[in-house]
């Protein structure tokens, strides 16, 4: 299937083709790690995942030999409403320092064997402020959203998200208060350092924006185009794209969940081939992932984005790999199993 779309139509007609979990391949799993060396469900999570990995993969035996961390950048009209600590300028400029090599997300992605792509969206080009007007139109959205599904390179086995774009975490809040309802408040939070009044500027932004555009946010694509931006849709797109060619997904923190927060909008079950990296400092996160049905793997106290968190919980999934396959069996490794009726541990 094509991984082009081109409007809200056909974005819906790809998310009624999403493949269901290879239930055959998870039994496969759990009957060898029934006859691995260590008591039944003793590495907790890491079983899990390697069960995960299998539903997704449509695998017997998951591999994690081209894991790739995707980075979508783009730049936010809303800035201009002082919501950041940084100048909208930063965004380009950290969009080449990791080109050059420079960030964190480089140094996480060297030591784990990750490969890295960069995805820029209209750097030069802001999306309007919301306060003021939709973010983008259904054209310029459902492009955005097409770059990322056709960002999704062939052959990869993991893809973590990651997001680089001064105004985001506002953004974000934005969607999850467009979404969820209750105050703009608690889904604020001071994003790169706010100060008291930079979060107050960035709390009367999010209200704003969600009152003016509140007529339109019934429908969750609407609602992206109306409050999101260009690497949002585009985090959307690859989310779903990785489902259509079975690639199990790692989200990052708060502002990849916005995106993954629209799919799971449109449909419930969106979202099962993706693990929560980990729980963000950022306030609203834990909250979110409560609402998306999804446990983090990790609690580090990150809120860096880059994908910093999905790339680090990429070793644990690697490790989770690593005992399924490696481990010996009882009868490989000659020690007894557990008898049958044994309640004595």
């Amino acid at each position: 299937m094509a991984s082009r779309v081109d409007s809200f139509s056909s974005i819906r007609t790809r998310l009624a083709a999403m493949p269901a979990a290879a239930a055959d391949c998870v039994g496969a799993v759990r009957a060898r790690q029934s006859c691995l060396t260590k008591p039944a469900g003793s590495l907790g999570r890491l079983e899990e995942i390697v069960e995960f990995l299998a539903a997704w993969q449509e695998k017997p035996s998951p591999t994690i030999e081209r894991p790739l961390v995707l980075v979508c950048a783009g730049a936010h009209g809303v800035v201009a409403r002082g919501v950041s600590a940084f100048p909208a300028s930063v965004t380009r400029e950290m969009v080449a320092n990791f080109s050059a090599g420079g960030a964190a997300i480089n140094q996480i992605c060297a030591t784990f064997g990750i490969g890295l792509e960069v995805l820029g969206l209209g750097l030069d080009t802001p999306t309007a402020d919301i306060t003021e007007a939709p973010a983008m139109d259904e054209t310029t959205a459902a492009a955005s959203f097409s770059r990322g599904m056709q960002a999704i390179p062939e052959g990869i086995d993991l893809l973590c998200l990651g997001e680089m774009g001064i105004g985001n975490t506002t953004i974000a809040a934005a969607i999850y208060h467009g979404l969820y309802g209750g105050k703009a408040a608690e889904w604020v939070g001071r994003g790169t350092g706010l100060d008291a009044a930079g979060l107050a500027r960035k709390i009367a932004a999010v209200e704003a924006a969600v009152r003016r555009h509140r007529e339109r946010l019934a429908d969750p694509l609407a609602l992206m185009a109306c409050l999101g931006g260009r690497e949002i849709a585009a985090m959307a797109g690859a989310i779903l794209s990785a489902r259509l060619k079975r690639v199990p997904v790692i989200l990052d923190g708060y502002v990849v969940c916005a995106a993954a927060a629209i799919l799971h909008a449109l449909d419930r079950s969106a979202l099962h081939h993706c693990l929560a990296a980990h729980v963000s400092a950022e306030g609203a996160h834990e909250e979110v992932l409560r609402r998306l049905g999804k446990a983090p793997l990790l609690d580090l106290g990150l809120r860096l984005g880059e994908g910093t968190g999905a790339a680090l919980a990429v070793g644990l999934v690697k490790a989770a790999v690593a005992c399924h396959k490696g481990m010996a069996t009882f009868a490989e490794a000659r020690v007894a199993g557990r008898l049958e009726g044994d309640t004595n541990g």
